[in-house]
């Protein structure tokens, strides 16, 4: 893992040097909320005579990345924004085609990790997290393993990306399929009007550290963040502080994550809880935001069901993690952590309970991370160049039925089904694992896995089973994963295969699932 300092202000799966394959060039496209398009540095005004658009979406393309089988790497991403003044960004979008574990996202000045936009390897620029946090600001970050995913702020909250910046991550990919995966990275920036700033939100970050998860048995993990007297020490001011949003981050055997006020009258009080994993995208935003002032800070637990053989501790891989991104509404940035003296206090039922105390840190924003100028207030919005070739890019990939002559990948049995399809997009996201698998449905277990397809009733609202011998139409889980908008028994339209993607698997993958069912969907 990287070496961390003492402020990491977002949620982190460490990022290392890593070789890369050869980039993809990105482009950018802004539309507005008129639908018009602009490619030059300020929006055109409507020729309809109607008022000026308030708001507008820049949409960029990272490219592909192409992952092999079996691949973990941890590179490094960038998007120059060569935007000549500030833009506000309400919300964020970002999707990608699969493989994307996390990312964390940052907007800094052009001149910080100098080099090509696209992917690159985190080291040769010496890539850090506290570094782009402090001299730029956090931007987004990405719920574990999600595929489409909206930061969606409160109306007059943004996040601030001053003039001449670019945004920058590291991301997490893994691949844990036996084919290759081609997957494409997007992301969209709402950004609105200066005038329609109220507030310019600030990262915190949440990090429990001291992890030491016992083999074959459940266990939470909670530290209690009283930062208030932390804020008041920096800044000389009366602590205050109100909560947008948040986002937790576990990895596939979490299965608890909750957020609690702590101290003052409401000490104990839930703002946030999370059951289970799932890959979807998990954040929350609150509206009202939660004012802390009369609290001491917060307090988060995040829970795990180790149900390997073997004691995890903190870290990427098979390891694990516990952490929340919150933005806010602050003067300084804080930082939580607990690297020790993790304590059990008890049992609940079979669930161990550890407590520690957080090690608590204030660092002043950036002076750039001011509110609107009057002469921001005064002009027209402001929207970065477009790169001419990605003018019609939209913020999410349109979804299209799977077409039904292409040639099936090979070979067609049930252990490349496996193999190929289920590992990275089925127990990839946890939803079909043989921890807690949705529907009762275990993907995971190569032991048995026909019996718990072959001819097995959906649980769903379908007359279909599973998997229908010699019919892929007959096939729930054929539908799920070929249609884009698959009928349940009613006709009402359900949600399609892998869970919050907004596009279905590659064509000659889909194809192969069909030629297994095809040709009698044998067991091998």
């Amino acid at each position: 893992m990287a070496r961390r300092s003492l402020v990491v202000l977002a949620l982190a799966c460490a990022c290392q040097p890593q070789p890369v394959p050869g980039d993809s060039e990105g482009a950018s496209t802004a539309t507005t909320s008129d639908g018009t398009t602009s490619a030059g540095g300020t929006m055109e005004a409507p020729t309809t005579g109607e008022q000026e658009p308030e708001t507008a979406t820049v949409v960029h393309s990272f490219g592909n990345y192409l992952m092999t089988p079996y691949l973990e790497i941890e590179p490094c991403v960038q998007w120059t924004l060569h935007n000549d003044e500030a833009i506000y960004v309400n919300a964020v979008t970002l999707v990608n085609d699969g493989g994307f574990h996390h990312s964390n996202w940052f907007a800094v000045p052009e001149q910080v990790f100098a080099g090509e936009d696209g992917f690159w390897d985190c080291g040769s620029r010496e890539y850090n997290e506290i570094t782009a946090a402090v001299e730029g600001t956090v931007l987004f970050a990405q719920s574990t393993q999600s595929r489409q995913e909206v930061m969606q702020l409160p109306a007059g909250a943004v996040i601030k990306i001053p003039p001449r910046h670019k945004i920058v991550a590291g991301v997490h990919l893994l691949n844990l399929g036996s084919t290759d995966l081609d997957s494409e990275l997007r992301m969209a920036l709402d950004i609105i009007h200066p005038r329609d700033v109220d507030v310019v939100l600030a990262a915190m970050h949440l990090d429990y550290r001291d992890l030491a998860i016992p083999a074959n048995k459940r266990s939470r993990f909670t530290g209690a963040c009283s930062f208030k007297s932390t804020f008041e020490k920096a800044t000389g001011k009366p602590f205050e502080m109100k909560l947008y949003h948040v986002l937790p981050h576990y990895h596939y055997l979490g299965e608890y994550f909750g957020l609690q006020v702590l101290g003052g009258a409401r000490d104990g009080e839930f703002l946030f809880q999370l059951d289970g994993f799932n890959g979807d995208a998990n954040g929350r935003t609150f509206d009202p935001p939660v004012d802390l002032a009369d609290a001491d800070g917060l307090r988060f637990a995040c829970g795990f069901n180790n149900w390997l053989s073997k004691d995890i501790g903190y870290g990427i891989g098979d390891q694990e993690m516990c952490m929340m991104l919150g933005l806010v509404d602050a003067r300084v940035m804080i930082e939580s952590r607990v690297t020790e003296g993790t304590q059990l206090v008890g049992v609940d039922g079979e669930v161990l309970l550890n407590e520690a105390e957080c090690a608590n840190y204030a660092v002043f924003k950036n002076p750039a991370q001011a509110p609107p100028t009057a002469k921001e207030l005064g002009a027209p919005l402001y929207v970065p160049p477009t790169d001419p070739g990605d003018v019609d890019l939209e913020p999410t990939k349109d979804c299209a039925d799977s077409v039904t002559t292409v040639a099936p990948d090979v070979p067609a049995t049930l252990t490349s089904v496996r193999d190929s399809i289920f590992a990275p997009s089925c127990i990839f996201s946890s939803c079909h694992d043989a921890s807690a698998p949705a529907a009762g449905l275990d993907l995971q277990t190569a032991a048995g896995l026909a019996d718990r397809l072959v001819g097995v009733p959906a649980l769903a609202d379908t007359p279909h089973d599973l998997v229908t011998p010699g019919d892929p139409a007959a096939s729930w889980l054929y539908r799920l994963v070929s249609e884009c908008e698959p009928q349940n028994g009613a006709g009402a339209a359900v949600r399609h295969m892998p869970f919050n993607a907004p596009t279905l698997l590659p064509d000659p993958l889909v194809a192969k699932l069909r030629a297994w069912i095809e040709a009698g969907a044998l067991d091998d």
